[in-house]
C-alpha cells in the first residue's frame, strides 16, 4: 500500500519569526502522526531555518522551484546541488504558477524534474487544466502534454522516485476544490497512463491532489483509491490546519 504524503507549499510567505512557530508546530504535531509522510516546501532565504527546526524530525522539507543546469551565469537561479546543501528531500517543479506566470514550458519542466533527481532530490512534478480546458474538454490532453515531456526525457521508469501533483489550476487559491470524484478520474488517468508503460511503476506512484484541499474535505478526497496524498497551499500556512490534513491521511 502506498503511504500518503502531504506536502505544504508556502509559495512567497514567511518570516523567520512566524515561520519559526510554524515549523515548531509542525514538527512537534507530526511525532504523533508516523504513518504519514509529511514535508514543507519554503521559499529558498528559509531553507536553512527548516534544516535547523526540522532536522532529526519525521518531516522532510524542500524547495519550490529550481534550475535545470547545476552552475552558471545564470543570476537569481538556485542548482539542485545549492537545494542538496540545505538537506532538501524534495522540490517542486512545473506548478501551474511557474507556468503561467513565467512561461515555462513542459520541456523546461521536464529538464529540472531530472536534473533535481539525479542531484538525489524527489521531484514533485505539477501539471494540471486551467478552467477554459477543463470546459473545453481537454483535460486528458493536457495533462498527457505535460506527464509525457517528463517519460520522453527521462522514461518512465524516471517517476518511480518522483511525485505527481495534480493541481486543477482553476482550484488552486481560488476556494473552489474539484469533487472528489472530478479528482480521482484525472489521478485514475494518471496511473493509467504511466501503467501502459510499466505497471509496476504505476503502481507505487505517489499522485497527490493540489486545489484548496482543506481540513474539511482532505479525508473525502484522500479516500479515493488513486488519491495519496496532498500538496497543500494556503493551509500549509496554519499548523493546526496543516496538521489536521496530514492527520486525514492516516490509515
Amino acid at each position: 500500500m502506498r503511504r500518503k504524503l502531504v506536502a505544504g507549499n508556502w509559495k512567497m510567505h514567511g518570516t523567520l519569526a512566524q515561520n519559526a512557530g510554524l515549523l515548531d508546530a509542525v514538527r512537534d504535531g507530526m511525532a504523533s502522526v508516523p504513518n504519514v509522510d509529511c514535508a514543507v516546501c519554503v521559499p529558498f532565504p528559509y531553507l536553512f531555518q527548516a534544516q535547523q527546526k526540522l532536522s532529526g524530525s519525521n518531516v522532510k522539507w524542500g524547495a519550490q522551484d529550481v534550475h535545470q543546469l547545476d552552475k552558471g551565469a545564470y543570476t537569481g537561479e538556485v542548482s539542485a546541488s545549492m537545494l542538496c546543501d540545505f538537506g532538501c528531500g524534495y522540490v517542486i517543479v512545473g506548478h501551474s504558477e511557474r507556468r503561467a506566470y513565467y512561461g515555462e514550458s513542459s520541456r523546461l519542466v521536464a529538464e529540472k524534474f531530472l536534473a533535481a533527481q539525479q542531484a538525489g532530490l524527489t521531484p514533485i512534478l505539477c501539471v494540471g487544466e486551467t478552467l477554459e480546458q477543463r470546459e473545453s474538454g481537454v483535460t486528458e490532453a493536457v495533462v498527457a502534454e505535460q506527464l509525457d515531456a517528463v517519460i520522453g526525457l527521462g522514461g518512465v521508469q524516471a517517476l518511480r522516485n518522483a511525485v505527481v501533483a495534480y493541481e486543477p489550476v482553476w482550484a488552486i487559491g481560488t476556494g473552489k476544490t474539484a469533487s472528489s470524484s472530478q479528482a480521482q478520474v484525472v489521478h485514475a488517468f494518471i496511473r493509467q497512463r504511466v501503467a501502459a508503460q510499466d505497471g509496476q511503476t504505476a503502481a507505487g506512484l505517489c499522485i497527490l491532489y493540489g486545489g484548496s484541499v482543506k481540513a474539511n474535505n482532505a479525508a473525502e478526497l484522500f479516500e479515493m483509491p488513486d488519491i495519496d496524498g496532498g500538496l497543500i497551499g494556503g493551509a500549509s500556512l496554519v499548523a493546526e490546519e496543516f496538521l489536521a490534513i496530514c492527520r486525514a491521511g492516516q490509515v
